[in-house]
């Protein structure tokens, strides 16, 4: 093999990469957050789910980028652990595409498919036309790595070191371990399957020394998910357990087979002049029958999954922290971007309902404690405050490098809504430590105040904890309409209470310093209502956009 040989087979290998991560940047700016509402419907039965996990797949030519995303789906808590194993059972079926593919001999089209891409591209304007030809000029140039590659090799047949070397991969351990190793650090079984049919090709290799290298790749695959894995919750990695037994038991079973039985020869009689053909048609096989035989028995891999990596209590930690937004950005990692906005929105929404729950609480204990007149709940504000002054600083920073890398206009409006969302809702937070901090007055100053205010701090509790909870869910569900009712409604009862003070200091019913403390609770009572109306305003606009 000459070194032009091996940069050529180099430079194919990279522009099959480049492909993948191609056709997968085309797929998640034309789909962007609307993933989730897929994902969403088609999940909810097992059958759906593999068919789901294997049609994304086979449009992204990668099932460990499918993995991949799927792991940050149940990171982000919009997909259970349940939900997560019929994506992957498909994902393993759906990347036995391009192993028939390529046997097909599709790469004779791979220059016009690239063409037509890259023609999308350059000559028409459309920006949803440009995704869409990212996608197929992805394709394009996937095949023309793969037969970069597959010419690459034809030296390789007449090296009898090479053949020798070929040969002991016949046996079954050896061949589990290569396939394993070499997919796991090219992070790609399409790509390491499409080698060993390049090389089968090159007739370097037949199907009876390439089959337990292709079980291995089916290990190996999961390299991936495991990296990607890294700093997310422990249901997370979980995802990555249930992807590596799905290979393991498809590996054991079909490894026994293959040793007892003429199963492989059987395989081979079926296209006996493409050894290529080969190879796909037992990669299709061994993931479809690894996923029929699993299908039953998809609820207990999660309970496996869940009792080899057990919920541990440190996690359960009051330490400040972020739940599901992972600490680490993705683009860090390597990882492909495959379902990020989905994923992102989806995160970020869900530690935003832990910012609103806190503010709601922070809100009604204030209420309260200022009803009291007591300074007891005033550290516990205090600790929850800072708690959300975290949330919106982490929260921020990491919409802002999101924000970055979004290519959907309409997901980078709605990216732009949450941030806005976040800082609303931080403010909220400040309002009600400033309302909790008066009761240091009220204690210093033996303030008290009669039973017509208390009744009116009463009011005031009971509507912002009630507007609060309009917009607890922050999705789809949020009504403007009545969020701005109650904010009108805050509004007149902080003219009405105003008026009411007035009356009480002519009559000289209250006290200086009790007279400035409510009116300044007052204020604060009224910009509550402003910020909650903005939360509402914001996801309102941004889901009509």
């Amino acid at each position: 093999m000459k070194i032009t040989d091996l940069i050529s087979l180099l430079g194919g290998l990279g522009l099959f990469l480049y492909g993948m991560q191609m056709m997968s940047n085309g797929l998640e700016a034309a789909a962007g957050n609307r993933m989730k509402k897929i994902l969403e419907k088609l999940t909810a039965n097992r059958f759906l789910g593999v068919l789901v996990g294997a049609g994304i797949t086979a449009a992204i030519q990668s099932s460990s980028a499918t993995t991949v995303m799927v792991v940050g789906f149940v990171n982000s808590g919009m997909m259970t652990l349940g939900q997560a194993v019929w994506i992957i059972m498909g994902a393993n079926i759906g990347t036995t595409i391009t192993g028939q593919l390529i046997a097909l001999d599709i790469g004779a089209l791979a220059p016009l498919f690239a063409f037509i891409g890259v023609a999308l591209i350059v000559f028409i304007k459309k920006e949803k036309v440009h995704h869409y030809g990212k996608i197929i000029a992805g394709l394009g140039i996937l095949f023309i790595g793969m037969d970069m590659m597959s010419s690459a090799m034809m030296p390789l047949r007449d090296s009898q070191t090479f053949i020798n070397l070929m040969t002991k991969f016949s046996n079954p351990v050896l061949g589990i371990l290569a396939g394993a190793l070499f997919t796991a650090v090219i992070q790609s079984s399409s790509a390491s399957v499409g080698i060993l049919q390049a090389l089968a090709g090159s007739g370097v290799i037949g199907l009876s020394q390439a089959v337990y290298v292709l079980f291995g790749q089916n290990i190996g695959t999961c390299i991936t998910a495991v990296l990607a894995s890294i700093g997310t919750a422990r249901n997370a990695k979980r995802t990555t357990i249930i992807h590596l037994l799905f290979n393991i038991i498809g590996t054991t079973i079909f490894t026994i087979v293959c040793i007892l039985t003429p199963f492989a020869a059987f395989v081979e009689s079926l296209t006996p002049d493409n050894v290529a053909a080969q190879i796909a048609n037992m990669h299709t096989i061994f993931n479809i029958t690894t996923t029929v035989l699993l299908l039953p028995f998809g609820t207990y891999l999660a309970k496996i999954a869940t009792k080899i990596l057990p919920d541990l209590p440190e996690e359960k930690s009051d330490v400040m922290h972020l739940e599901y937004i992972r600490p680490i950005p993705i683009e860090n990692r390597g990882e492909t971007k495959i379902g990020l906005s989905a994923i992102a929105v989806n995160a970020i929404k869900n530690e935003l309902l832990r910012m609103v729950k806190m503010a709601k609480e922070n809100v009604d204990a204030s209420f309260e404690a200022v009803k009291d007149g007591k300074t007891t709940l005033l550290e516990e504000v205090r600790d929850r405050e800072e708690y959300i002054d975290y949330l919106n600083k982490e929260i921020s920073k990491y919409i802002s490098k999101i924000m970055v890398k979004e290519r959907n206009p309409k997901d980078s409006q709605y990216m732009s809504a949450l941030f806005k969302v976040c800082g609303n809702l931080e403010r909220i937070g400040d309002h009600a430590v400033n309302i909790c901090e008066y009761t240091k007055m009220i204690e210093e100053k033996n303030i008290t105040f009669s039973k017509e205010v208390i009744g009116e701090i009463a009011q005031m509790r009971e509507i912002c904890v009630k507007a609060l909870s309009k917009v607890e869910s922050i999705d789809n569900g949020i009504n403007v309409a009545e969020i701005a009712s109650i904010e009108e409604k805050i509004d007149e009862m902080t003219e009405q209470f105003r008026k009411n003070q007035i009356d009480r200091m002519q009559v000289g019913k209250c006290s200086d310093e009790g007279c400035v403390l409510y009116s300044e609770m007052l204020t604060d009572f009224e910009r509550i209502g402003d910020h909650i109306l903005n939360v509402g305003q914001e996801m309102a606009g941004a889901v009509n956009e």
